[in-house]
């Protein structure tokens, strides 16, 4: 599939915004000290991914009822569903530098996950975090996400890259009151 990036401008895809505020005091300090085990950006990427998909867990996946959908809520909760969890890894990559984009697949709602610049192509990459059956990687080669579209199904891959949260998605994680409430309401398409 070729992705698409939505935005001309290169330099979109590493902005701060309300939801990806990688200028926030909690987000650099992460990113300074993932930044300091990192000999290199393609470490500091893997580094950044693999603590947001090991050290916040999928708050479906461990019953937390609390919504997060701002990167610096999501690292000091300790807590998301895909989209936040999307958000974290998106302000602490763009916090050193690494132009990152958000994406989406449909299944029987929309999945976030993102999308990473590395040696002039896009990488998508899936931080929503492993469980049996799940099994997402960081690769800049071959794609190793944690869920394969089923076309026949009606399932997709949405191959348009954002340089911001598509608002369907920022829209219903703000209204949420707790998760079941947004898992209940959560998008079924983009």
């Amino acid at each position: 599939m070729e992705l698409i990036q939505k935005s001309p401008d290169l330099s979109a895809y590493l902005a701060a915004d309300e939801v990806i505020d990688h200028d926030h005091p909690r987000v650099r300090e992460v990113a300074g000290r993932l930044a300091e085990e990192a000999e290199d950006s393609y470490a500091y990427a893997r580094l950044a991914f693999e603590f947001v998909r090991d050290t916040i867990p999928h708050s479906q996946d461990s019953g937390d009822p609390r919504v997060t959908w701002r990167a610096s809520d999501v690292l000091e909760r300790r807590t998301g569903i895909c989209y936040a969890k999307a958000h974290a890894l998106t302000a602490l990559l763009r916090a050193e530098d690494i132009p990152t984009a958000l994406c989406y697949q449909r299944f029987d709602v929309v999945h976030g996950l993102v999308a990473v610049r590395f040696n002039g192509a896009w990488h998508r990459q899936d931080p929503r975090g492993n469980k049996p059956g799940v099994n997402a990687q960081f690769s800049l080669g071959r794609e190793l996400l944690a869920f394969t579209p089923d076309t026949a199904a009606g399932e997709a891959d949405y191959p348009d890259l954002y340089a911001e949260p598509h608002p369907a998605v920022v829209d219903v994680l703000k209204a949420a009151i707790d998760r079941p409430h947004l898992w209940a309401t959560l998008p079924p398409a983009l």
